[in-house]
């Protein structure tokens, strides 16, 4: 077995082969950029070697760095984790030339297979189902529109070498078609340094489902089942879940059979994904196979109990593998959830900086008799980065029906506490509550059919929301007997805390009586109806685990006058508690009223303006692009939300801007 190996990537991905290799006892080699002097990739291995710059294309996608750090190091292997080198046939075979595993399948392999265009030829020979389309490279815009018009749209306008939802778009006409080929362009050739771009037809109300496959050096080849991906948001998986709530077993060993086949028509060995859409009547295409470790890996682990990275490492050592296809059962069901730096209150576009909290839940086994996982690259204090993908950390929870995985995850969430940036933890979690989820009746369309108009926090059902009222009051009266006591009174003695109280959330006033005893408090409402409420809860505390009525209710707590911020079930809730006297002066009281930005563009996120698309005087059409800014690898393209004229620009091209800075001005 290897005694040393180097991971080169960072982040969450590096943290988890760390954890691996050191439950095999194998030494490990971090490599790290300016950026991420401080990392916990860099605190977990035994050595670190520094590679250069921040920006990806002067640090972790420069082979001679990584290849200079392994010679430092004397590293036996490499592993490549996911996304920068992980599917670099040169960097393969630059290892392979001196002597140093790769962790990861042959360089042919991942030439054939890392090639979109390539590798679905080779799938349409090896007999695998796959999606229509134009299989030769296109050179301009002109000619995308043309293929695009033959192929029939909606179209998929892909990087060839693009993975992770970098350089790609759907096209509806002419129009979506140009602008797209060229934003696809754009980023294929920023993230992974090459242009080359393809189209297929989009498969309408398509299910994204993909097998792990695994192969040694030895002839065998196993699928360890499926992962649905169909959660995803510009073609960003945000939730997976293993398996499939929609495959039967025939349809899974149809599946898997075609994968393994096309595994074995390249020669591969190691552990790779083999993407299919699926559509409503469980025909399914081949869509790209992905020469690596996939990001939702964990999922599979958790409902086979095979640690894939171990048995990469042990495949790259010539070990066979130790189990075959008949061993590998499907145990519960898994879920996993994306947490990423992206503020889903602002489109979900990308925010940076300090964590000044983060919090996971606690992994392990739960009382309920789950297992939560968390698969992290950072910590708290912790700095995120524009220069790199905006993946905080993955959520997995583990159970023995999806029902119950979905419930797990739903606490887990509501228990992870983070602060400092924007994230789309309230996303997910409203997500797990939204009825077409928990159905299992979910399409790759589900986000922009579901969210057509961005997502605006969670909305809780009556029933919940009385709960939530209840803690309140109970919370309140904990914080007000507190407040007393140190406050106090000239003679010494407390102030009363009265009993009746109006709980004011989303909208609605509930009036409570709050009868407390040595075990907790009873909140009437109104109608006559208790609540039981024990908690534990102390004032200042930033969870709340209450009880009402005897069911768990988990709450993120924020203190604001008059009353809490409470977060949970991807709602965030301004509550107040209030005397009936208060509460009808409060009644009284003007809102605040939000100032008229509506004649600028402002910069939606921290980033680099790219370009400026229109001149000062110019008249822009509602949906016409202004302006194009990058940050986290990604191209988001400005566009007017109406007709006005251009009355003057404030920034230029390779402009750094910060939120909500100026771009331009309209009359």
């Amino acid at each position: 077995m290897f005694k040393k190996i180097l991971i080169a990537n960072r982040g969450e991905i590096a943290c988890r082969v760390i954890k691996s290799a050191k439950r095999m006892g194998i030494k490990t080699v971090a490599v790290y950029s300016d950026a991420d002097r401080h990392a916990l990739h860099v605190k977990m291995a035994d050595e670190a070697v520094y590679i250069g710059a921040s920006p990806a294309a002067q640090s972790y996608i420069v082979i001679d760095k990584i290849l200079d750090a392994v010679r430092q190091t004397g590293a036996e292997a490499v592993h490549p984790g996911y996304g920068f080198l992980s599917e670099n046939r040169v960097f393969a075979a630059a290892l392979e030339a001196i002597g140093v595993v790769f962790i990861g399948p042959p360089s042919p392999a991942i030439e054939a297979m890392g090639d979109k265009i390539t590798s679905k030829k080779i799938a349409q020979e090896a007999n695998v189902s796959t999606v229509p389309g134009h299989m030769g490279l296109i050179a301009d815009a002109d000619e995308a529109v043309k293929i695009a018009t033959k192929v029939g749209y909606p179209v998929m306008i892909k990087a060839s070498a693009g993975g992770g939802g970098k350089g790609m778009r759907i096209a509806w006409n002419d129009a979506e078609a140009r602008e797209g080929f060229q934003s696809s362009k754009n980023e294929a050739a920023a993230s992974f340094g090459d242009d080359r771009i393809f189209i297929e037809k989009f498969v309408t109300q398509p299910r994204h489902i993909e097998i792990q496959v695994l192969a040694d050096s030895h002839g065998n080849c196993v699928y360890l089942h499926e992962r649905e991906c169909s959660i995803q948001r510009r073609n960003q998986k945000v939730i997976e879940e293993a398996p499939s709530s929609f495959l039967d077993p025939a349809t899974r060993k149809a599946m898997g059979e075609q994968a393994c086949a096309l595994a074995r028509a390249v020669g591969y060995t190691s552990a790779g994904t083999v993407e299919f859409i699926v559509d409503d009547k469980r025909n399914f295409y081949f869509l790209e196979m992905n020469t690596r470790l996939q990001v939702e890996h964990p999922v599979t682990e958790l409902i086979t109990g095979i640690d894939l990275v171990e048995q990469m490492i042990r495949v790259a050592n010539g070990e066979k593998l130790p189990f075959t296809q008949d061993d590998l059962k499907i145990n519960g069901w898994a879920m996993e959830s994306r947490l990423y730096a992206e503020d889903p209150y602002r489109k979900f576009l990308p925010s940076i900086g300090r964590l000044s909290r983060y919090r996971p839940p606690v992994e392990g086994p739960t009382v309920t008799g789950g297992i939560v996982r968390n698969d992290t690259g950072v910590f708290e204090g912790g700095e995120i980065s524009m220069y790199y993908d905006p993946m905080i950390a993955k959520l997995c929870t583990w159970a023995p029906t999806r029902t119950q995985a979905i419930e797990e995850m739903r606490t887990a969430l509501d228990t992870f506490e983070v602060e400092g940036i924007g994230h789309n933890l309230p996303f997910v979690a409203a997500v797990m509550d939204h009825p077409r989820f928990v159905s299992g009746a979910i399409t790759t369309a589900f986000i922009e059919e579901e969210y057509p108009d961005g997502f605006k926090g969670a909305t809780l059902d009556e029933a919940l929301l009385r709960r939530v009222a209840a803690a309140a009051a109970a919370m309140n009266r904990v914080a007000e007997i507190r407040r007393t006591r140190i406050s106090g009174t000239m003679d010494n003695h407390e102030r009363k805390v009265g009993d009746h109280w109006v709980v004011s959330l989303q909208g609605q006033s509930y009036p409570v009586i709050v009868a407390a005893d040595r075990d907790g408090s009873t909140i009437s409402f109104a109608d006559g109806a208790p609540h039981r409420v024990t908690s534990d809860w102390t004032p200042g505390g930033h969870l709340a685990r209450i009880s009402v009525d005897g069911e768990p209710l988990v709450m993120k707590v924020g203190k604001i006058p008059s009353g809490f911020r409470l977060r949970l079930r991807g709602a965030d809730l301004k509550v107040l508690v209030r005397t009936p006297r208060q509460a009808e002066l409060g009644a009284l009281m003007l809102e605040k009223v939000a100032p008229d930005t509506s004649r600028f563009l402002l910069c939606p996120m921290p980033g680099l303006i790219v370009n400026i698309a229109v001149e000062v005087g110019q008249e822009v059409q509602e949906g016409q692009a202004l302006a194009t800014v990058e940050a986290m690898k990604m191209e988001n393209i400005l566009k007017a939300e109406r007709t006005a004229v251009v009355k003057s620009i404030k920034a230029k091209a390779g402009s750094s801007l910060r939120v909500d800075d100026v771009i331009m001005e309209f009359e």
